[in-house]
Formats: C-alpha cells, structure tokens, sequence
C-alpha cells in the first residue's frame, strides 16, 4: 500500500479485510465482496490522482464495530478535513438495530 493518504481516502480498509491487494485489483479491474461492495481499479486509481479538498463544517458518526473502515482511519479522515467523529459503542456500519437507530435519530438532532 502506498502513502498514508490513500488509507485516509480511499477503500484500501475495505480491500485489506478482504485481502485484496493493488495488484489483484488492477488485474481484475473490479472486485465483488461478499458484503455487496465493490472494489474498483478505475475508482481507486481517480481517487489517487483527485485529493480531497474540505471546506464545509462536517460531522462524522461511526460504528465502533464497523468492519468496512477502521476507527484509526476514521480518526484520520475526521483529522484532515477538519470534522467531529462521533463514535457508537458497539454500533455497526450500517446502524440498523433498534439501538442504533435510536443512537443515530439523537446525533442526527444534536448535529442537524
């Protein structure tokens, strides 16, 4: 994996869980994860080459168990562009539960 950069903006979470490295992905151009993903050679390769400029007030809510991206690259991402991480004990990627439903309803009224 290259620069810390990509580990902030682009999937590579997503690939190393799935052990998929930068070659296997520009071989097979895109990849179908078992979770419904996808991994994209094209996708990946425009990120690379568009860094990311933030500049509006953002707020970032995370599950503490979500498997697609891990809390330190969230940490790093929220440090770049300047956001509020908010993190859910025990919560998931895609907050569905009732209890994380509950928890996102509360952020979403604290910060909307």
């Amino acid at each position: 994996m290259s620069s810390e950069r990509d580990n902030v903006f682009c999937n590579l979470d997503m690939m190393k869980h799935a052990d998929v490295s930068d070659e296997d992905l520009k071989a097979k151009s895109t990849i179908h994860l078992p979770e419904g993903e996808v991994l994209s050679w094209d996708y990946l390769v425009w990120v690379r080459n568009h860094p990311i400029v933030w500049n509006v007030p953002t707020y970032i809510l995370y599950g503490e168990k979500d498997h697609f991206q891990s809390l330190e690259t969230m940490e790093t991402f929220a440090e770049a562009i300047g956001a509020d991480l908010s993190v859910m004990p025990n919560g998931e990627h895609w907050f569905h539960t009732d209890e994380q439903t509950e928890f996102r309803k509360k952020w979403l009224k604290k910060y909307m």
